[in-house]
């Protein structure tokens, strides 16, 4: 009985492309779905892959469904899966991934960062997913800007504090507030106090929310908001502001900078966010590649990711798709100069001696939003409105505690574990 369950809900599921050829390795992934994007996956990507590959790109709650129905009818059909990593992590409980040590070391010399490596073992002590692509956010700046950089200070191992102090020098010297963040209503803001000021500050997210380090961090980012500009809670793609002249110095998501860099290229420099007391904290959009328990070509699949890790090939996937490698790689000569100045502010990122991932929010479900809003709040408030920071930590940390409560989500990094929901301290 459950065997024919398992294939009736196989013959039911979506699939994003035609039915693969008999010899063909099937490789489901939950990346570039939109047709283009997959056509293009498919001809400039997966054509010259020495593997014949059958390319299925679906929503990504069709991955752990699609796995669990050929689990249960013992008739397993897909090789590789691509996720991201908040996305292949629930498939590490289920059973459904392979362990990939053996693959891991022999793509040990790819040169792909250790912190992401260890974030591809999901809390355990094997390789489950090998790292595959990436996007993650950072600063731009107007080469005008950079005659008041602190003296000492290097622009790509920069400090929240040298961030303050060359904004206030630009501001002195223009008589203009040109520091920018996307602070509008759909904006990212609020990836960079979960993913880059907490972090940098404190060492968490969640379980620092409302410590001392926290209550220093707030002060100090009050203070310096006082040198961005005010039109920053308009802003939600900061390439605009860049492109316009009205912000020297911006941060933002890597694909909302990219039109200032490619039409402007030797205008703007592209380095890392700048680190603070715990590091330097930064959200990689992490995407991963992974092989299923009882995959039909094991010996293709470990082929095709090792293609896919190839520093040519991650090369290809930033031209034509926009994700950015993770492995070493160096840029060919012809590579698109603004694309060659994303790439290289994302390496210099991953590859400081400080570096601090923090992940996208994992198991909040339908409560992702009111979790984005405890962040935003507290900024509203505290930097904002000059609300008394203590207080207001104190009182978003009741909210954010409810939250963790209900959804029973653990820790992510970079907090510490726990065991059942991730306490505010």
């Amino acid at each position: 009985m459950k065997a024919r369950l398992a294939a009736l809900v196989l013959a039911a599921l979506p699939w994003a492309a035609p039915l693969a050829h008999a010899e063909d390795l099937v490789f489901l992934s939950t990346q570039l779905r939109p047709v283009e994007e997959a056509q293009k996956m498919r001809d400039a990507i997966l054509k010259p892959s020495p593997v014949p590959t059958t390319y299925v790109a679906d929503v990504p709650q069709v991955v752990p469904t699609r796995l669990a129905a050929e689990r249960q009818g013992n008739t397993h059909t897909i090789s590789v899966v691509g996720a991201l990593h908040g996305e292949i992590q629930p498939l590490v409980a289920t059973n459904d991934l392979a362990p990939l040590d053996t693959l891991a070391a022999q793509l040990s010399g790819r040169g792909i960062p250790p912190a992401l490596m260890e974030l591809g073992k999901l809390g355990t002590a094997h390789q489950m997913y090998i790292p595959w692509m990436q996007a993650t956010y950072i600063m731009v700046a107007n080469k005008q800007a950079l005659p008041y950089l602190p003296k000492g200070a290097d622009l790509n191992a920069l400090t929240f504090a040298q961030l303050n102090e060359w904004s206030k020098a630009v501001q002195a010297a223009t008589g203009k507030r040109m520091l920018g963040f996307p602070a509008g209503p759909q904006g990212l803001m609020h990836r960079f106090f979960e993913g880059f000021l907490y972090p940098s500050y404190t060492g968490g997210v969640v379980r620092t929310f409302r410590s001392p380090d926290a209550e220093a961090m707030w002060t100090e980012f009050a203070g310096l908001w006082k040198s961005v500009n005010p039109n920053s809670a308009s802003y939600n793609f900061m390439q605009e502001p860049l492109l316009a002249g009205d912000v020297w110095i911006g941060f933002d998501h890597v694909a909302r900078m990219l039109d200032a860099l490619r039409q402007k290229p030797n205008d703007f420099v592209a380095f890392p966010a700048p680190s603070g007391p715990k590091g330097r904290g930064y959200m990689p959009v992490l995407a991963g590649l992974a092989i299923p328990n009882g995959a039909p070509d094991m010996k293709g699949a470990t082929a095709l990711i090792d293609y896919l890790s190839q520093p040519a090939t991650q090369i290809k996937m930033a031209q034509t798709a926009g994700f950015f490698p993770v492995v070493a790689a160096t840029l060919p000569d012809d590579l698109e100069p603004g694309l060659k100045l994303a790439v290289g502010a994302i390496a210099k990122t991953q590859a400081s001696s400080d570096a601090r991932p923090s992940l996208l929010p994992i198991g909040l479900g339908t409560q992702g939003g009111a979790f984005d809003k405890i962040y935003l709040d507290s900024f509203q408030r505290i930097v904002l409105r000059n609300e008394p920071v203590r207080a207001t930590l104190d009182r978003q940390a009741e909210s954010l505690r409810k939250i963790m409560t209900e959804t029973g989500a653990p820790c992510w990094q970079p907090d510490a574990p726990s065991t059942g929901a991730c306490p505010v301290e």
